[in-house]
């Protein structure tokens, strides 16, 4: 289902930005922050999947170049949330997510670029091998708390940090998917430098996709829209949550961030846009389709789309285009949020689907 789309007032106008390279505004420097990833990530097209699927001009925002431990969109969110944590004196982070969390991994080699202990509450069963995000987890030194599959996270979460701060230790909870007010401002931010990007490329951009599951991305996006006049639709390919609900996450976080960021608006479910067509067996549940949609993007353009979040994401985006979603002349722009590593813990899925 597509729900609605943003619109209404702008915080910048559109001359404006055409006029002028955007700078962030005052307000971002006033947030803590700590320089974790390569930035700008490239902005570039996909001329022969453009080809290929005979629809509209496709381009790709590759966040899964951001650097630790393989990248993706956690980066820009750690880099305030790491930058908090520090400012409040802050030893060890800790944070949770399912076995193969990109979200998990990249707090992990944060924490050890920022020279913190790291804790990571895993939802799921051990694997028989340590592969993956796991892996990387590892290899960058968190300690891992495997829990049941039902586990509720945020009591989890704190517990352990409870546990924490009676050993001595500051903990700092980061929130699931790095997705509260703090961490979407990154990608408010992030908005500022497509921004541009597309000026200097005299580029227009109709339809940003992406996947959509925390809500913190979405939230950023929609905010940072609103800041720097972007005309475009953002559209969400929901991974895991039905549209109604990932709406109402995202218009809850964006509003805390248009409050922390001075951006007079108001955010409703409404105004965000969802498309939940793609779910299919659940979150983390891999089938033909996304193994169809990796491969599609690997053969024709040689990048990396993981089984969970981008290759679901991709999947939609090709959907759409067959559907005539798009309009063949629009330019489309996917926003990669990385998961590289995660393909890895799917070997035994993707040699099962094969």
């Amino acid at each position: 289902m597509v729900v609605s789309l943003i619109g209404g007032s702008r915080f910048q106008s559109h001359e404006q930005v055409k006029e002028d390279i955007m700078t962030l505004p005052y307000v971002f420097s006033q947030l803590d922050h700590i320089e974790l990833g390569f930035f700008p990530t490239p902005l570039h097209s996909l001329p022969r999947l453009t080809q290929a699927l005979n629809g509209p001009n496709i381009f790709i925002k590759r966040d899964d170049q951001t650097g630790l431990a393989t990248g993706g969109n956690k980066t820009r969110k750690l880099e305030y949330l790491i930058g908090q944590a520090l400012a409040q004196g802050a030893d060890t982070v800790l944070t949770a997510g399912a076995v193969q969390s990109n979200h998990c991994r990249q707090t992990a080699a944060a924490a050890a670029r920022a020279g913190l202990q790291c804790h990571l509450v895993l939802r799921g069963e051990r694997p028989s091998l340590i592969t993956g995000n796991t892996l990387l987890d590892q290899l960058v030194g968190a300690k891992i708390h495997l829990v049941a599959p039902k586990t509720d996270m945020l009591t989890a979460l704190e517990e352990l940090a409870l546990t924490l701060k009676t050993e001595g230790h500051h903990p700092y909870v980061i929130p699931y998917g790095g997705s509260n007010s703090i961490g979407a401002a990154a990608y408010a931010a992030a908005m500022f430098e497509l921004q541009d990007q597309l000026q200097e490329m005299d580029l227009r951009i109709d339809y940003i996709v992406f996947a959509s599951s925390s809500g913190g991305t979405q939230s950023g996006l929609v905010v940072g829209a609103e800041m720097t006049g972007f005309e475009g639709h953002i559209l969400g390919i929901s991974v895991d949550k039905k549209a109604g609900a990932l709406q109402s996450l995202v218009a809850d976080i964006a509003n805390g961030t248009a409050d922390l960021l001075d951006v007079p608006r108001i955010f409703n479910p409404r105004d965000i846009l969802v498309n939940d067509n793609y779910i299919g067996g659940g979150y983390g549940v891999m089938s033909q389709v996304e193994l169809n949609a990796m491969r599609q993007v690997a053969r024709f353009e040689g990048v990396l789309v993981d089984p969970v979040y981008t290759g679901r994401a991709f999947a939609g985006l090709i959907d759409l285009v067959q559907q005539k979603y798009f309009k063949r002349d629009e330019n489309v722009l996917f926003w990669h949020t990385g998961g590289t590593s995660g393909i890895f813990g799917y070997a035994q899925r993707i040699a099962e689907l094969s």
